[in-house]
């Protein structure tokens, strides 16, 4: 099929894909980070690690060296007696070689194509430092927040859709979702949630008690652990995760705002903290994400309903003049212009699935006219000044609607990203790290994990 929209020489596609490392002039590693700021509290990023210049990985070490190397083959017996030497094995010159048993040899495991070798790398690297064992969680303050937790959550459910992985990743979806109930709060019936009431239960921002302080819900990072439950349920058809997923978006649902008077009316909360006050991209487009995820599985039109609400308030309140959207409005009708890629990809996303959910052409369009704008807007640098978090699930938008619309360059897009990062941005140890100055973190760390296993894997497997 021919594109409707034009990939601009400006965008990271143009700029990177095929070009020789030289040609690759931005170094992610001394841009700033995206999250200064960030309402989340201060500490959702971490544990933080800032690597030293000797840490990172270089293309002459020992280990990638050899990792690719050929094993020697064992000497013929003509080789071996060339010399004047015997080869092991061998008698005397001349005579008839000694008989051995033969060797018993394992099984050879398929090996995995190169993205999905690099995922499993990135992911054994993720658990190994970041993972608690015995727990089900990651390490933060004690225990990290829903954010990055929710980032593993989907880096892990991205590698099981990854076919030669599917059954040695299904024991690390249970550690998960053992994990995430450690985030699940029952206790809040009748708790005031922001600008109204709720008695429906929902993941905390923190470890709930009694393991963790609990505190405010994110809207945002429960649509996240939505998505990648309805994910879950496509590859174990277990009813009790869908259950878990619906809870979600009846908890999303039941947040569309409908105080009097406000600026824009509806939209979902950031967080149901009294103090909030900003209705946001990224709490609604994934949410629309999800209802159309749900619909599919359960035929619920209130499910699609609510997606097509929630993706045309923000098409409607926060479009900015060049065709992205902004971060939040404030009840009074303030906008904050900041266009992060994932926002954007959220809404590409959720337009794509719109559009076969509904057959509705406009959808499409719509996505379509969305990709074009961030394409141009998102350069290198851009796209290097934002968390690889934001990034991935940009790219994983934005794949998504290249499967739906038989355009090209998505793929090549995250492949010349990964391939930077692997050169550029990870230590001598395998961790990934982004910012300034460079950390290494689980949302990082996750992120990457994330990228390889969008190569890996067919867009189907997305939502």
């Amino acid at each position: 099929m021919t594109s409707h929209y034009a990939y601009p020489s400006s965008s990271l596609f143009r700029r990177l894909a095929g070009c020789a490392p030289a040609v690759v002039a931005i170094s992610l590693l001394h841009l700033a980070p995206a999250l200064a700021a960030s309402p989340y509290p201060a500490g959702a990023q971490r544990p933080a690690k800032v690597a030293r210049a000797s840490e990172f990985a270089r293309p002459a070490t020992a280990h990638q060296a050899t990792a690719h190397q050929p094993t020697a083959r064992p000497a013929t017996a003509h080789q071996a007696t060339a010399g004047g030497t015997s080869a092991p094995g061998m008698k005397a010159a001349g005579k008839r070689p000694a008989r051995k048993k033969p060797a018993k040899h394992a099984p050879k495991k398929p090996k995995l194509p190169v993205n999905a070798e690099r995922g499993q790398l990135a992911f054994e690297v993720m658990q190994r430092v970041y993972y608690i064992q015995g727990s089900g969680l990651y390490s933060g303050e004690p225990f990290s927040f829903l954010w990055p937790f929710s980032q593993a959550f989907a880096a892990t459910v991205s590698m099981a859709n990854i076919p030669a992985l599917k059954s040695t990743f299904a024991h690390e979806i249970q550690a998960r979702l053992v994990g995430l109930k450690s985030y699940l709060d029952l206790s809040n019936s009748g708790a005031p949630e922001g600008s109204f009431t709720s008695t429906l239960a929902a993941f905390d921002g923190t470890v709930a008690p009694p393991e963790g302080p609990g505190g405010a819900k994110y809207y945002d990072d429960n649509a996240w652990i939505g998505i990648e439950l309805a994910r879950i349920y496509k590859l174990t058809h277990n009813t009790a995760v869908l259950g878990s997923a619906e809870a979600i978006m009846a908890f999303e649902m039941a947040s569309w705002d409908t105080e009097p008077g406000i600026a824009c009316p509806g939209g979902i909360p950031f967080s149901n903290s009294t103090e909030n006050t900003e209705r946001n991209t990224v709490t609604d487009a994934p949410t629309a994400e999800l209802g159309v995820q749900l619909y599919g599985l359960t035929h619920n039109i209130q499910y699609l309903q609510f997606a097509e609400m929630a993706y045309e308030w923000v098409r409607n309140c926060l479009t900015q003049p060049n065709g992205l959207y902004g971060d939040h409005i404030k009840p009074h009708g303030s906008v904050d212009p900041t266009e992060w890629s994932y926002n954007q990809g959220t809404m590409i996303g959720a337009g794509a699935l719109l559009y076969q959910a509904t057959g509705n052409g406009a959808y499409l369009y719509q996505a379509r006219q969305t990709a074009a704008a961030a394409l141009a807007y998102y350069n290198a640098e851009r796209l290097g000044s934002e968390n690889p978090f934001f990034v991935s699930v940009y790219f994983r938008n934005v794949l998504y609607l290249d499967s739906v619309t038989h355009d090209p360059p998505g793929s090549r897009l995250v492949q010349a990203y990964v391939n930077y990062a692997w050169e550029h941005l990870r230590l001598s140890d395998d961790v990934f790290v982004a910012g300034s100055p460079a950390s290494a973190q689980l949302l990082v760390q996750a992120a990457i994990v994330q990228d390889y296993a969008l190569l890996s894997t067919s867009p189907s497997t997305y939502f």
